[in-house]
């Protein structure tokens, strides 16, 4: 990890670059994402983000996107909210630009990846890395690895029907606007003034979000599952009812060995795109 990388954290609004090297961002350059129908306007605006942060150090680029993308050969597919972006050879466009390797990964799969190089994931071999945000997102470590999968979907276990609807219904973002016309971060407000309302709906979120984990141990009896995005900064509120729910699975022992923690690694989503360099080269 002594190499120099550049992280690109591509997302539907905002695009963020940043220079990494050992387990330092040494700069980072942000940039809106255009609205536009032209697929070539936001590519030119990615390739300038990633000229500001540039050097002739630089030995690769990750990138993470919110969508579907062909690993191996870098090409993505209807990215959200980039509605130009359809079908787009992104990793060759750039390796024909800067003459570097380029990894493309979704950005859930980018996330535990950037665990298991800069974060918590390092104690561990075997986990799933939980996006909370406005969706519900994941990526699988298996074997101190990311798992090959076919077009980086594996993990999706928000779009799993549960309920009236699915797991991301309940255990995203989505839950407090859809139950109190509230975002995740004006529901944690009010919980830290105590009400009552707010940290009732955090116990009801907990108590989805743990009915979720417990599809995720069946799907792949994770050592751990490291939490990560906007709402599990609230994670306070609902630990209690989540684990009230684990304590229902079946297997015991499942629960008592794993491990549920909360990341803290900063600018995790530019960390895990450049952590795509350092997972091809094993």
């Amino acid at each position: 990890m002594h190499k120099t990388i550049i992280g690109v954290d591509l997302g539907g609004t905002n695009m963020r670059t940043g220079r990494v090297k050992h387990i330092t961002i040494e700069q980072i350059a942000k940039n809106t994402v255009p609205v536009t129908e032209d697929p070539n306007i936001v590519y030119h605006e990615l390739r300038k983000t990633i000229k500001e942060v540039w050097n002739n150090e630089v030995s690769g680029i990750g990138i993470g996107v919110p969508g579907i993308v062909d690993y191996k050969t870098g090409m993505v597919f209807d990215i959200q909210n980039i509605p130009s972006w359809k079908e787009v050879p992104l990793a060759q466009k750039l390796f024909d630009e800067f003459k570097v390797p380029v990894y493309v990964n979704n950005d859930a799969n980018c996330f535990a990846v950037g665990e298991r190089y800069f974060g918590s994931g390092r104690e561990f071999d075997d986990f799933t890395g939980l996006i909370i945000g406005t969706g519900l997102g994941a990526g699988i470590i298996k074997n101190g690895h990311l798992i090959p999968d076919q077009n980086c979907g594996a993990g999706e276990f928000g779009m799993i029907p549960y309920l009236e609807h699915n797991y991301e219904h309940y255990c995203s973002g989505r839950f407090f606007r859809q139950q109190a016309g509230l975002s995740g971060e004006e529901a944690a407000d009010l919980a830290l003034q105590k009400n009552t309302q707010a940290l009732e709906l955090f116990s009801k979120f907990g108590q989805h979000l743990g009915n979720a984990i417990k599809t995720i141990i069946f799907a792949v009896d994770p050592a751990a599952i490291i939490l990560g995005g906007s709402v599990s900064d609230s994670y306070r509120f609902f630990e209690p009812a989540l684990k009230e729910e684990l304590a229902t699975f079946p297997y015991a022992r499942s629960i008592k060995n794993l491990s549920i923690i909360h990341s803290q690694t900063t600018n995790i989503a530019i960390l895990g795109a450049a952590a795509l360099y350092y997972e091809k080269q094993k």
